[in-house]
């Protein structure tokens, strides 16, 4: 991997400001190719001990520091990552796969965190409360939670590790991050930078490694954790869950979707198909808030179809660093496999292939960009998280029904409504039980704004002023005369 500066890849495990082998080693393979990018530390639950004891020693100090002392060294990491901006991209277009562009709008973005948090941490204003006593004086103040353990996932191996570490450090807290084993070098370089900007020993660790089970009950179960945090599935995030309840530690989880797309009669058609290829197609559908469910009015149905055909025919599929290239691989063989299991099951129902719907011949983790039409409610494919590049379009007719069916799911993390009436917009908003909803467009994170759902799809909020508060306890303090 050629790199303007080599010194970005890392490949021990970072802890207490030293980078340490582990006793074995994990292979990262870019998924586009299964060439072999290096080998990692492949650390154990000793070294996520190591690294929680090097975290709480430094919180003390870390803590005791100003917010604009804080803000500095912030700030030092945030422009050293803009300056290193196309080495970290090309990292994560290697280790990831997803196109090169589309990297470097990630490490923008995940920057955006790390700047935005450093001036945030200014503001952590406490109360002066007026007392029911004349007797007494009542106030609160904020102080940070203390040690914070992150999990982050392979889609965003980037920004998914500063929208927690940013306002975990910029706080006070002190961070230990466990990145997902298939894109561990993104993770390391971060550190790499956040070692150079002068961030001291202990605040921030990271542990890769082959022993999730062993490593997660470490972050979950070590009461010197104050906090922890995790971006994945359902399913795992309720595991962690119950091993945080044993030392009942504060916990944000940002985990599955089954984000609807509602398209009706009164939408502007070609806002609505790029909206939809936008949040549907990037990074090959592996996007917690991508588009899984596309319910289109009858009357529109058609001429929304054959414009998104048109589309999804337009995509270039191919290596992330190749030019042109809209859509780059899966993430691993069984994504592919499974993407293609859920296919082959709405077809055997009814469903119709409109274009796409197998493997490619790029390499064994490509998968068709698919258009799938004739969907209906009782498919696998429209009661689960496809996390891939299919679109799966039903039709409706009513407002109130779709409604219903776009909520009649346990997930409740993004949805997405193309309407041109702003009533019927503000309606169905209201109406629709997700923590996020984006109207006629496809993008919509920001650093500004909070990110997070409701019901199975997650707990607290990540970004904004909501995000800052995750990583603060509330004092309140009661001064008698």
């Amino acid at each position: 991997m050629k790199l303007a500066n080599p010194d970005l890849l890392k490949f021990q495990n970072y802890i207490d400001g030293e980078w340490r082998d582990a006793e074995g080693t994990a292979e990262v393979r870019d998924p586009a190719n299964g060439e072999l990018l290096g080998k990692v530390a492949d650390g154990s639950a000793a070294d996520a001990e190591a690294a929680v004891a090097a975290a709480s020693a430094a919180f003390p100090e870390w803590s005791r520091r100003t917010a604009g002392e804080r803000a500095a060294v912030l700030k030092r990491w945030y422009q050293l990552i803009m300056d290193n901006s196309e080495d970290l991209a090309r990292i994560l277009t290697l280790e990831q796969g997803k196109p090169l562009a589309e990297a470097q709008g990630e490490i923008i973005y995940g920057a955006s965190f790390i700047e935005w948090f450093a001036e945030e941490c200014r503001r952590a204003y406490g109360q002066t409360i007026p007392s029911h006593n004349p007797g007494m004086r009542l106030s609160t103040i904020r102080q940070p939670v203390g040690v914070v353990t992150c999990i982050t996932p392979w889609n965003f191996p980037n920004a998914m590790i500063t929208r927690k570490a940013a306002p975990a450090l910029a706080a006070g807290c002190t961070v230990v991050i466990k990145p997902a084993l298939e894109t561990p070098l993104s993770a390391l370089a971060l550190c790499r930078l956040a070692e150079e900007a002068g961030l001291p020993k202990g605040t921030i660790n990271v542990v890769t490694g082959t022993d999730a089970p062993g490593i997660g009950r470490v972050l979950t179960q070590d009461p010197r954790v104050a906090k922890f945090t995790f971006t994945g599935s359902t399913a795992v995030g309720k595991l962690l869950m119950a091993q945080c309840a044993s030392t009942v530690k504060k916990m944000s989880m940002e985990l599955g979707g089954n984000a609807p797309f509602i398209v009706f009669d009164d939408a502007d058609i070609d806002t609505a198909v790029k909206a939809c290829v936008a949040t549907k197609f990037r990074n090959a559908g592996q996007v917690c808030v991508a588009t899984n469910r596309i319910y289109v009015h009858e009357s529109v149905h058609d001429e929304f179809v054959e414009q998104l055909r048109a589309e999804v025919a337009a995509l270039k599929i191919g290596h992330g660093t190749e030019e042109g290239v809209n859509m780059g691989p899966m993430i691993f063989r069984r994504a592919v496999d499974r993407v293609q299991g859920l296919v082959q099951d709405a077809v055997a129902a009814g469903a119709k292939i409109e274009i796409g719907g197998e493997q490619l011949p790029n390499g064994e983790n490509y998968f068709a960009p698919t258009l799938i039409t004739g969907v209906t409610d009782n498919m696998r494919i429209a009661q689960e998280e496809n996390f891939g590049p299919i679109a799966a379009v039903q039709k409706f007719t009513e407002e109130d029904d779709v409604v219903r069916r776009a909520n009649d799911t346990p997930y409740g993390l993004a949805a997405y409504v193309m309407s041109e009436n702003i009533r019927r917009a503000n309606r169905v908003v209201e109406a629709l039980e997700y923590g996020m909803i984006a109207c006629n467009t496809g993008v919509f994170s920001t650093t500004v704004a909070p990110f997070g759902g409701t019901k199975e799809s997650g707990i607290g909020r990540e970004g904004g002023v909501e995000g800052m508060a995750e990583f603060y306890e509330t004092k309140y303090c009661c001064f008698g005369a």
